[in-house]
């Protein structure tokens, strides 16, 4: 099957091809040819299967080779990295075309995006809190929009964007074309779909017979000492076959001090999380999908973000907080095709969160294997050489300077005799006095 056979004009597979890209994905297979007649579709597949195609092509299609200079296509995600990377997939299937594309979030300056709506940009992809201030601003009309799409819709409702996603629903005219493409697909969703799309087909792209986790991701879980992890990252992250990994954290802090701690012990690290400047966020992203940086370290908020076709391995430095978490971080290996590795931690007070998460995905590891750094199956699991340590080079890391040893009732001072062995000084007038007006035993004289 080619994307030529599924209806896609030339011009557009050819856009496609200079990239490599050439064979349509099952969602891409199932879901251009609904679309591209007009029908509203809820379109369900696992995170790393082609969603992005699967509702822009078909909306670059529609909107035709030279469409009017207005905004009339409309893709709301929930995050900012994502938000670049769709507008940078649309843009590469518009190559040859004169459709524009402009990506819409917040964290960067108004002026710049304003100018691109202003020239007439007709696909717009938007996180939602970016799009609803510029559209009450007057600098967004959505009045013109005929194609809308909620991208990873159970992560926009997960993060509580339900009330902007239908603000945005109110703004845009009730006979558009409406997409809904998600991992997951909750009861909240459908009676969204209900409300806003109009007798949608829903579309599944995975096989009955797999399980909730992508077949083509190999799951190993972990007990793991908080103690030792820095050391057991460090050793798989010199496994065979290790490419671009990414290594998920709980906290801001978190992410930035195992960052840290990777560049300390010799590897290519960076870090991803909400305290980074979004152009910072921006530089570390860019690095990493260029292969200057090769591990990623972030927190849960980039998880949708990395669409990266080449991650090898994720390791989960914490437990997720539940299935989807899990799925969504995992997902980010094993992408277009291609095979992964996901290493999760379980702490130990995280066993009951890892037992429900093991429940809900029937991944049969309800108590995970207690692991160390010179643990014999964590090398041979990973395909870790024998004698591998977690440093690359010795650390560079400044120590503070240890103080002297302090004795009771001595010196400070290092080269100072102990106090022991100090003659004592002589009893005159003075001293007496001094011991009496300074606290000591003697009372004053009257």
């Amino acid at each position: 099957m080619t994307f030529a056979e599924l209806g896609i004009d030339a011009d557009i597979v050819e856009a496609l091809a200079k990239k490599g890209i050439t064979e349509p994905f099952p969602i891409q297979e199932q879901a251009i040819p609904v679309a591209l007649t007009g029908q509203d579709i809820i379109g369900q597949a696992k995170t790393g299967t082609g969603k992005t195609f699967g509702f822009g092509l078909p909306l670059i299609q529609k909107l035709g080779l030279n469409p009017e200079k207005s905004a009339q296509a409309l893709v709301v995600v929930p995050t900012r990295e994502l938000c670049i990377q769709v507008a940078e997939d649309l843009a590469l299937a518009t190559a040859n075309r004169s459709t524009q594309v402009v990506a819409i979030y917040g964290g960067k300056s108004y002026e710049g995006q304003i100018a691109e709506i202003d020239a007439g940009a007709q696909i717009i992809v938007g996180t939602p809190g970016r799009l609803i201030d510029l559209a009450k601003q007057k600098k967004l009309d959505l009045g013109k929009i005929t194609f809308m799409v909620l991208d990873e819709a159970d992560e926009m409702l997960d993060l509580g964007f339900l009330p902007d996603v239908e603000r945005l629903f109110a703004m845009t005219p009730p006979l558009r074309q409406t997409l809904m493409f998600s991992a997951t697909m909750p009861s909240t969703i459908l009676t969204l779909a209900r409300k806003y799309q109009n007798r949608p087909m829903h579309i599944r792209a995975n096989e009955a017979e797999e399980g909730h986790t992508k077949a083509d991701i190999k799951q190993f879980i972990y007990r793991a000492h908080m103690l030792d992890k820095d050391e057991v990252v460090g050793r798989i992250l010199q496994a065979e076959g290790r490419g671009k990994t990414v290594i998920f954290c709980k906290t801001k802090r978190q992410a930035s001090k195992v960052s840290d701690e990777l560049i300390d012990r010799g590897f290519n690290a960076t870090a991803l999380h909400g305290d980074m400047s979004q152009e910072a966020r921006e530089r570390s992203m860019a690095a990493f999908r260029s292969g200057k940086k090769e591990i990623l370290v972030a927190t849960e908020v980039a998880a949708r973000g990395i669409d990266v076709d080449d991650v090898t391995h994720v390791i989960n430095y914490t437990v997720p907080e539940d299935e989807k978490n899990y799925l969504h971080r995992t997902g980010r290996t094993g992408r277009a095709g291609r095979t992964g590795i996901a290493v999760t931690f379980v702490d130990w007070e995280d066993m009951s969160r890892w037992q429900n998460i093991n429940t809900a995905l029937e991944l049969g590891v309800p108590e995970p294997v207690e692991t160390y750094s010179s643990s014999a199956h964590l090398f041979e699991d990973l395909g870790i050489p024998a004698g591998t340590k977690g440093r690359l080079r010795a650390s560079t890391a400044v120590r503070p300077e240890k103080k002297p040893e302090q004795r009771r009732g001595g010196d400070r001072r290092p080269d100072a005799r102990p106090a022991e062995k100090r003659e004592p000084r002589p009893a005159t007038d003075r001293n007496r006095q001094r011991r009496r007006t300074h606290g000591g035993s003697a009372k004053p004289t009257e």
